[in-house]
């Protein structure tokens, strides 16, 4: 382990060890200074007033702020299951042998991943209500601005996810689906059972990262008053009677999506780390004849 470590990273010396340390230091102090600077600014405004932070005391607005994390995370499950499925389609698609598929599912890719998604959601919004003829099995996108903030999030995020889904097959070794196709199995049971497992383990945190950025994203339903958090935090910065607690609100909103956001990461963590246990499994035990247990080989030398 030793030997690895020299190989692959160089301990520093005396003369880097107190740059490293100087650099640490300075950095923090700066840190301290831009904290303390946003405070002074705040403080100087009267964003720490009491006047500003009485709302969110009262059993009203802790009612609000908690109706609008639900639409939140209630627009996030459904935008985070529609785009994986959607994401599933389109990657199989980009990978089909069929030319057709292959240049129609990257077509829809392409176009997606660069249509600016505030643009995409304000048009499914107006869309409904401005076109003539719009079928009329798509009324509750009108209804409901849920919906063109959830159609939005999953066509934008679908194409990112399947972007990411194809790279982490096409990162496999390609033996595997040789030596599936050599056993006589046909290309869908090598995508579903072989491929596709495999790259979705092996993309796992970087397909948790774009759940994170569509959790943030939902704050663009703001646009079209769909009552999320962000939305919320306007209708609370806008009482008069508290002095517009705009900034107090904007913290508490934002405190709470750093606390999602960090409850997601860890998840990922977890989740890896949990499939990472299943995929190696443990050693198992050998049992000599004298009745006692010892290890594996192997197991002794942390191996």
């Amino acid at each position: 382990m030793s030997q690895k470590a020299t190989v692959l990273f160089d301990a520093p010396g005396p003369r880097a060890k107190v740059r490293n340390n100087i650099i640490g230091v300075v950095g923090v102090a700066l840190l301290a200074l831009g904290g303390y600077w946003i405070y002074h600014k705040f403080d100087q405004t009267g964003q720490f007033e009491k006047q500003k932070w009485d709302p969110f005391q009262y059993s009203g607005i802790q009612e609000l702020i908690f109706d609008g994390l639900k639409s939140t995370l209630k627009a996030f499950a459904l935008a985070v299951v529609f785009s994986l499925v959607l994401g599933a389609l389109l990657a199989a698609g980009r990978l089909s042998d069929h030319k057709v598929v292959r240049w129609a599912a990257t077509a829809f890719v392409t176009f997606f991943r660069a249509m600016p998604l505030l643009i995409l959601i304000f048009f499914l919004y107006i869309a409904p209500a401005k076109l003539s003829g719009w079928p009329g099995f798509l009324d509750f996108i009108n209804d409901d601005p849920m919906w063109p903030l959830v159609i939005g999030l999953t066509l934008y995020n679908g194409t990112v996810q399947a972007e990411t889904m194809r790279a982490g097959i096409l990162a496999l070794p390609r033996g595997q689906s040789e030596a599936a196709y050599a056993i006589g199995m046909r290309k869908s049971q090598v995508m579903a059972s072989i491929l596709v497992p495999q790259g979705i383990r092996a993309m796992l945190p970087t397909i948790i990262s774009q759940m994170v950025v569509t959790l943030k994203d939902t704050s663009l339903g703001f646009i079209i008053t769909y009552p999320e958090l962000l939305y919320t935090a306007k209708q609370i910065g806008a009482v008069q009677d508290y002095g517009l607690p705009l900034i107090p609100a904007a913290i508490v909103i934002g405190s709470i999506y750093i606390v999602i956001c960090m409850l997601l990461s860890a998840f990922a963590v977890w989740l890896e780390r949990f499939l990472s246990r299943g995929r190696k499994g443990r050693p198992p035990k050998i049992k000599p004849p004298t009745g006692e247990s010892i290890a594996a080989p192997g197991v002794a030398a942390g191996v």
